[in-house]
């Protein structure tokens, strides 16, 4: 709203300081601001509103260590996630982007869900809450949305580009934008991968095959991440700290894919438009480390589902708006682990009960951070740890920018 009105008073009227709002550093800072001023501000209003109303976790009796003191802790803090997002979005980045528009459209939609899935645990007293079926729905339908826009919308798209001296000083810029379903293979010299790959047949591609391939991967990565995300959510500070990592990472990378001076010197896509993100993503930020405020050990509220399953599906999406989604299980290790552990629990667990009649396990409890706690290890240890773990995965995602 303020970008359109700054822009409206510098055309209009030439007011001094006007033009400050077409800097997407300048706005992404306010952005930054005011999402982390709403969040802690009205952090512990929301949570004296929700002990009232007895909002609160119903935690499971795992055998775990400070277990029971959770009992009762305020949950749907995911909501003040949401709102000191989508707020400052507003206020300051141009919200016609379409890229602005997939990522609020996956804010909201991806909370609803995992709102109703929060308020059936709580207000139904269902502990299962919403149905797995229906969750992969949503998701399947955040998706199907997110593919056939990138596919589809005319202003998705890449630039050929060839910055070059003429004459000594003159900087000439030939660039052509064209649509394309590439993305960036990490660690590669010619590092562009196009999904139409699996859509050519004798030299030609197939339009509809394509778009479904697309789709599919997109699908995909959605619920593996939003997934990963939620079950990554079990003790205080790791969801949110481990994606404060990632989104910075991302931020990075939409940064410079949208600048066509820092794409052309790192040899990376430049993606017209795709700058206005950085907006969201500080955003984002700011509500992520105001919540984290109140949500480290010993945490004061919770996310629930409202939270995790949101977070994992903005992060999913902006890998594959800034076309880095191959980058993601190193930017996202920490989700990787901690999702892989559970497949391979559950999975060791059914093989070891069908061939030997008693299931074994490999982990004493996952997820993995569980397993850590069973072998003694306190929490903020354990969350600490992960997230240099995840420190660590951040910079070698960004030495892939050079690294090929």
């Amino acid at each position: 709203m303020l970008y359109f009105l700054f822009e409206y008073l510098e055309n209009q009227y030439q007011l001094a300081g006007a033009s400050l709002f077409q800097y997407i550093s300048f706005r992404s800072s306010l952005a930054f601001i005011f999402s982390l001023f709403i969040s802690i501000k009205f952090g512990k209003s929301i949570i004296l509103f929700l002990k009232n109303k007895q909002i609160g976790e119903t935690v499971r009796d795992l055998g775990l260590d400070g277990q029971k003191e959770k009992n009762g802790t305020p949950t749907m803090g995911g909501l003040l996630i949401i709102f000191s997002t989508i707020f400052p979005v507003l206020l300051f980045s141009n919200f016609l982007n379409i890229y602005i528009q997939l990522l609020l459209f996956t804010t909201i939609w991806l909370g609803l869900i995992g709102f109703l899935d929060d308020y059936i645990k709580i207000f139904k007293k269902n502990k299962k809450g919403l149905k797995g079926k229906f969750k992969i729905i949503g998701q399947v339908v955040l998706g199907l949305v997110v593919g056939l826009t990138l596919y589809l919308h005319p202003d998705v798209t890449l630039k050929n580009q060839n910055l070059s001296n003429h004459e000594g000083s003159e900087i000439v810029v030939e660039n052509i934008e064209y649509k394309s379903t590439k993305t960036t293979v990490p660690f590669l010299k010619d590092n562009e991968f196009d999904y139409s790959f699996f859509s050519t047949i004798n030299g030609e591609q197939n339009r509809s095959i394509n778009i479904i391939v697309f789709i599919f991967f997109v699908i995909l990565i959605v619920t593996s991440v939003s997934n990963g995300a939620n079950l990554t959510d079990g003790i205080d500070g790791l969801a949110a700290g481990s994606s404060v990592i990632i989104t910075i990472t991302l931020g990075v990378f939409a940064w410079v894919s949208g600048n066509i001076i820092f794409s052309n010197y790192l040899d990376i896509m430049y993606i017209p438009r795709v700058g206005e993100v950085v907006i969201f993503i500080s955003a984002f930020i700011g509500g992520l480390i105001g919540f984290l405020w109140y949500n480290t050990f010993p945490a004061q509220i919770f996310m629930g589902d409202t939270g995790s399953l949101t977070i994992g599906g903005i992060i999913a999406v902006l890998a594959i708006i800034v076309r880095k989604e191959l980058l993601l299980p190193l930017i996202c290790g920490v989700f990787l682990i901690e999702t892989l552990s559970v497949i391979i629990q559950v999975g060791f667990f059914k093989y070891t009960k069908k061939t030997k009649g008693l299931g074994e396990r490999i982990f004493l409890m996952s997820p993995l951070h569980h397993h850590y706690q069973k072998s003694g290890l306190h929490e903020s240890k354990i969350v600490v740890r992960f997230w240099i773990i995840g420190i660590l995965l951040a910079i070698l995602s960004l030495i892939t920018l050079k690294i090929r």
